[in-house]
């Protein structure tokens, strides 16, 4: 068995205190993204975990990518028939998590998921390079496939297909909206007395406070 008791780190890079931060959760997840993003050290600033409850009543998570966030809340884009978007059929409520090691921060996103505007959908997926659209179309998300040919061969396909066409938007591939009401916001400080600010809405209100670490 490896030791990891001493696999530890000193968090002191920044603070989160109640006279510094906005009074409009969106407002503060912007100024921390607009700051991840800004940073030679982080890669994907918009790369988030989304946690579903599937139907044996266990969380599942992985990583998907934010494609854009407004005032109603934050949007990405799957395959209505994965796995994620099954669980989000059952049970529409999920979790984001954004974590970025090298700012020591971390926000905690609690939502109600529904679909975008299929027109919305329809401007983000012929947005997208040509190849991750057939891409889009070649994969049966979350099903068994015989092997990695049975991808290779269909994109083949499609490529021929659509060469001088527009690769339509497939019916099962869109957009979800997570509006939130729980957003937590994690600052990493010294002696893991860390600082950790949520906002919860009540009644159309965010009613801010600060969690023990």
């Amino acid at each position: 068995m490896e030791n990891l008791h001493d696999k530890r780190k000193v968090y002191e890079k920044s603070q989160l205190i109640e006279s510094e931060i906005k009074q409009n959760p969106i407002e503060q997840f912007r100024d921390w993204f607009l700051e991840a993003n800004e940073s030679p050290m982080i890669s994907e600033a918009n790369a988030m975990a989304v946690s579903t409850v599937e139907e044996d009543g266990c969380p599942r998570t992985r990583m998907v990518l934010l494609k854009a966030y407004t005032h109603e809340g934050f949007i990405f884009y799957t395959n209505y028939n994965s796995r994620k978007g099954k669980a989000i059929e059952s049970n529409h409520k999920a979790c984001l998590h954004f974590f970025w090691p090298n700012l020591e921060r971390q926000i905690i996103i609690k939502a109600d998921l529904e679909k975008v505007a299929e027109n919305l959908s329809d401007g983000y997926f012929h947005s997208r390079p040509k190849g991750s659209q057939l891409g889009a179309v070649v994969s049966p998300q979350s099903q068994e496939i015989p092997n990695r040919e049975f991808l290779e061969d269909k994109l083949k396909e499609l490529e021929k297909e659509f060469e001088h066409t527009e690769v339509p938007r497939p019916a099962n591939w869109g957009g979800y909206l997570a509006r939130p009401y729980e957003i937590e916001f994690w600052q990493g400080r010294p002696n893991r007395l860390h600082d950790r600010i949520i906002y919860e809405l009540k009644d159309l209100d965010w009613k801010i406070s600060r969690l023990a670490p």
